[in-house]
């Protein structure tokens, strides 16, 4: 087994060169003065202490720089998974407590652990549960919750809860007790934020700067809005007012710390770690294949799993909470012309330095500052306007779609997720469960057979051909005995029935079941059951089984075969059976 396999850093790391070296230095720049904001805010979202997020940003992003596939994904705290640890640990701790904290780091433990073994076992299939509407539902849902959970530090009050249920009714009682000062710094930096979002880049365009330079500093826009608050908060003295601000943040490398051990508080958190990993994994994969594609190179989701699993344990090591690959951050990152995972270790550099040397001078930035930089964040992650294309496309998956979204905003983020995915799968189990089964007959002049509903064809009166656009198991295999009993009562004449098998893909032990049914109730009526067109791997695995030996019909290659056979005088006048020697 190649050791590159599990350690990706030995194929670029051989090739990596000065030129590199540069471009991945200038996306680290970029992307550690978006990721100080960002590190802080996230860690608030999550209820933990301000240096946590910095502490999650330095670690992990050298473990995923070993492990990961991807050369952009930018790894660290995102908004998602801090409301999914919010939503797990709130319950059991007050938030900011030594036990809180010790129960973020477990979490992290057991997202890592799980990542890993995951790889290990090769199963990253289990991802495709988490279908494209309920990700979607959940990370709009997701969005719209943390931006109204935010509005408590934006106004100055007090207010707590998972689910719009709780928060909107406590928000509105609190508005008279609205914060002045707060107030006013939270809208300048929402009004600054969405602004330097929108316009930053080309104004500074406008005052001569590239379109390069204009793009790279317009990314700094959160930082500034941190310096003016912090420096205002000093000069006018308001957090004596009033004003909450992070207060003193630890100054130095975080050391390396067991979290919680405690195997009783593990196995509670065990569900939570699982839906965040599966989360965090699916946003991750989604991001790196999107990337990678733009400059044709390839991840490996098996890597992506070892390189997440490893860097959710550097987290948990180093006084971190579960991490991912963020989305905005990996575009950045992208956008600045990194290279290669060297530019998250220069990342991990740059956040060090920070934590080295410029905590102190955060002691007075305001929580409103912070709610604002998130704000502004995950509202650019509501993508309502997809639940109308889910919906007018697919009924079934719409439904899935909206479950996830109400029940997030509604019930809470965990029980949203498992109703998005439990709708999902019985929906589709609803769906297989009567699949499409079609009377076909010969296009005149072709060997192609089409649904008699939708064509003018060819039929034999003793010949039903019948096509079924579904693999057979369990779920279907009694619709299949309902519909061919139906239709062989209602056509007397039938002495054959062909059943075309291009779209089976599976026949499971309940279907072969049903199929020797079928033969048994078909030979009583006087009709002889046929397959034809039976894929490889489905024939191989009815040879495994007696019944190609006991159902006494014919397996034929294609359909006109089987009608060349079973009713010549159908085909005898067919162009291309004439044709035929």
């Amino acid at each position: 087994m190649k050791l590159s396999r599990w350690l990706p850093c030995l194929d670029w790391g051989r090739h990596y060169n000065r030129h590199h070296a540069s471009q991945d230095g200038l996306a680290a720049l970029i992307v550690t003065l978006m990721l100080i904001p960002q590190s802080l805010a996230y860690a608030m979202l999550a209820g933990l202490p301000p240096v946590m997020g910095l502490y999650a940003s330095i670690l992990p992003l050298l473990a995923y720089a070993l492990f990961g596939s991807s050369r952009t994904l930018a790894v660290g705290p995102v908004a998602v998974v801090s409301l999914m640890t919010a939503a797990a640990l709130q319950p059991l701790f007050p938030a900011g407590s030594a036990e809180y904290i010790g129960a973020a780091m477990l979490l992290a433990l057991l997202s890592g652990l799980l990542l890993s073994a995951m790889a290990v076992l090769r199963l990253g299939f289990l991802a495709n549960f988490l279908s494209h509407p309920v990700v979607s539902g959940f990370i709009s849902a997701s969005g719209i919750l943390i931006a109204i959970g935010q509005l408590k530090h934006l106004l100055g009050i007090t207010a707590s809860g998972e689910n719009l249920l709780h928060l909107i009714p406590q928000l509105w009682l609190g508005l008279p007790a609205v914060h002045g000062p707060t107030l006013l710094i939270g809208l300048l930096s929402l009004a600054w934020l969405w602004w330097a979002r929108a316009h930053l880049k080309g104004a500074l365009q406008r005052l001569g700067l590239s379109v390069a330079a204009a793009a790279n500093l317009a990314k700094a826009g959160p930082v500034l809005a941190i310096i003016a608050a912090i420096v205002a908060v000093t000069g006018l003295q308001l957090d004596q007012a009033g004003v909450k601000v992070v207060g003193a943040i630890p100054q130095g490398l975080p050391g390396l710390t067991l979290p919680t051990l405690n195997l009783d508080l593990a196995l509670q958190l065990l569900p939570a770690a699982l839906l965040i990993s599966l989360v965090g994994f699916v946003e991750s994969v989604s991001v790196a294949q999107t990337l990678a594609a733009k400059r044709r190179q390839r991840i490996q989701p098996n890597n992506e799993l070892l390189g997440l699993g490893s860097a959710n344990l550097a987290s948990a090591f180093s006084g971190g909470f579960p991490v991912t690959g963020g989305f905005a951050r990996s575009v950045v990152n992208y956008e600045a012309g990194a290279q290669t995972p060297m530019a998250g270790v220069f990342t991990a550099a740059g956040i060090a330095l920070s934590v080295l040397l410029l905590t102190p001078l955060l002691h007075n930035l305001p929580h409103a500052v912070l709610a604002a930089t998130i704000m502004v964040a995950v509202l650019s992650l509501v993508d309502l306007g997809s639940l109308r294309r889910t919906w007018r496309y697919s009924r079934q998956d719409g439904a899935a779609q909206v479950a996830t979204l109400l029940g997030v905003l509604l019930i809470g983020v965990e029980a949203g997720i498992l109703l998005g995915v439990g709708l999902s799968l019985l929906l589709f189990l609803w769906r297989t469960s009567q699949p499409h089964i079609a009377v076909v007959g010969q296009v005149p002049g072709s060997e192609h057979f089409r649904n008699v509903e939708r064509f003018a064809v060819i039929e034999s009166p003793s010949v039903l051909s019948l096509r079924v656009d579904e693999s057979l198991y369990f779920p279907n295999a009694r619709y299949l005995e309902d519909r061919i009993g139906e239709l062989i009562a209602s056509r007397p004449e039938v002495r054959h029935l062909v059943l075309m098998c291009s779209g089976v893909n599976l026949i499971d032990a309940s279907a072969l079941d049903s199929l020797e049914a079928i033969v048994e109730r078909l030979q009583t009526a006087g009709v002889q059951l046929h397959l034809s067109e039976v894929k490889g791997p489905v024939m191989d695995q009815l040879r495994r089984s007696s019944f190609l030996d006991t159902f006494a019909g014919q397996v034929f290659i294609s359909q006109f075969d089987a009608l060349k056979t079973l009713a010549p005088q159908t085909t005898a006048h067919s162009p291309i059976a004439n044709r035929m020697p």
